[in-house]
């Protein structure tokens, strides 16, 4: 018989750790529990102003963001996730932002056909930027759209209805910083005499600034560079340039909030460097957070849907970034405890957990939340074990389905909350009628 040895092989290298893409984190209990209760009060809030959800693909053409977030913009030259599919060639995207995607699908499915629409969407964006506090690769935004509307109550409505929602979520007191960006020529007028101001100040802009002189000399205005501060400063206002149509619609906008009891105060240099924006535009800042103090930024886009190959129609909305939001709400301690349950299940033998398990769903079909314990195959299933486990769970009674109990059709119910240690016995046929008396009453 002839024997064959295989060679010995050299070690390969180390195989690489599994772990999430930088600046992609991941969620768990109890920190999810905190971006639950968020997501219920946007629910709550979204409800009362009478928006509705609209979910987008995550995945959109690129195109899509170079037409909608700007060819020349930060997003699209350096920092979007595009990739293009190997099975048709089509160049696609991660979406960087979500307001391109809901006007897309207004535009592909007619969703103004009988008036304007107010949609609001929750989710993940992605931007291949440095992750730093508050700022990731992968983040989640909140965002509102109101389609098809005109006028200044809406820029207003929009603002109002961001300022509720922060108050519902403890956080008063974020200042909201306001702009008008007016009509299409004024704004170009402002533009001719910004690029003939810059120009004159030439040696004092940096490559960024030079780069955007002649393509979108709006954006030098946003520079965080201190040796251009006071130069930019000094630069022409947009405000100067506004005609009377467009400064009645800010007055307007200030006249609503003021009776909505926002506090406001008007930022000149706060603007957007797409063609598309117009009117209102308005961010909510905290000095909170350090650098990263933007909540929530927005304005009115009324040229995008032409853009994008649609019929004109205006529009106004916001992102508010949620990793943000949820910072500001630890940094000022409003903590959010993670649910516990109302009773946990304890199982000592095997032989109890066809009862326990026929129980458990009468007694949750009622609304009642329960831990079962397992894992009492695996060593963990002493009555002392399963009690520790009971008390950690924070549930405020224990359920007992011993051996005894069971073969009088009874389950022991257990106080762990009130410092006596009471116990009492249910019967097992009867779940409906002491179901209620173990479900929290906070």
């Amino acid at each position: 018989m002839t024997r064959v040895f295989m060679a010995e092989q050299p070690p390969g290298p180390k195989a690489r750790k599994l772990a999430a893409v930088k600046g992609m984190n991941d969620i768990f209990p109890p920190e999810s529990a905190q971006w639950e209760w968020f997501e219920q009060q946007v629910r709550d809030i979204m409800g009362v102003y009478a928006y509705g959800s609209i979910r987008t693909p995550i995945v959109e053409h690129t195109q899509l963001f170079v037409k909608g977030t700007g060819e020349t913009t930060d997003i699209v030259e350096k920092e979007m996730y595009s990739f293009e599919d190997r099975l048709n060639g089509e160049q696609l995207t991660l979406r960087p932002e979500n307001t391109p995607g809901v006007v897309r699908a207004a535009i592909e499915h007619n969703l103004t056909y009988d008036g304007g629409k107010r949609l609001y969407y929750l989710g993940p964006m992605f931007r291949h930027e440095r992750p730093q506090r508050g700022r990731y690769r992968q983040f989640y935004q909140l965002g509102t759209e109101a389609i098809g509307f005109a006028g200044p109550e809406m820029d207003a409505e929009v603002i109002v209805l961001a300022s509720h929602l922060l108050q519902r979520l403890g956080l008063p007191g974020v200042r909201v910083e306001l702009n008008s960006l007016g009509l299409a020529a004024e704004r170009q007028q402002h533009r001719a005499a910004l690029i003939a101001y810059f120009e004159r100040h030439a040696g004092l802009l940096d490559a960024d600034a030079q780069r955007r002189l002649h393509t979108n000399p709006l954006r030098i205005l946003d520079t965080k560079n201190p040796a251009m501060q006071a130069m930019v400063d000094a630069a022409p206002q947009l405000l100067g340039f506004l005609g009377e149509a467009s400064l009645k619609h800010f007055d307007t906008v200030k006249q609503l909030l003021n009776v909505s009891g926002v506090p406001w105060s008007v930022n000149p240099r706060a603007v957007r460097g797409l063609d598309y924006y117009s009117h209102t535009v308005f961010e909510f800042i905290t000095d909170e957070l350090g650098a990263q103090g933007t909540l929530c930024g927005g304005g009115r886009y009324d040229g995008l849907f032409e853009l994008l190959g649609g019929k004109p129609t205006p529009a106004v909305g916001w992102g508010m970034g949620i990793e943000r939001v949820l910072e500001l709400v630890r940094v000022r301690g409003h903590a959010v405890a993670s649910a516990v349950p109302d009773a946990y299940a304890i199982v000592p033998e095997l032989a109890g957990f066809p009862v326990a398990f026929q129980t458990l769903r009468a007694l949750r079909s009622a609304g009642v939340s329960v831990q079962m314990h397992a894992g009492a195959q695996e060593g963990m299933g002493s009555m002392k074990s399963q009690f520790k486990r009971a008390d950690a769970s924070g549930a405020r009674f224990a359920l007992v389905f011993g051996a005894g109990e069971l073969a009088q059709g009874l389950v022991t119910v257990k106080s762990l909350r009130d410092g006596t240690g009471a116990q009492l016995t249910r019967v097992l046929g009867d779940v409906a009628a002491w179901a209620g008396t173990l479900q929290s009453q906070t």
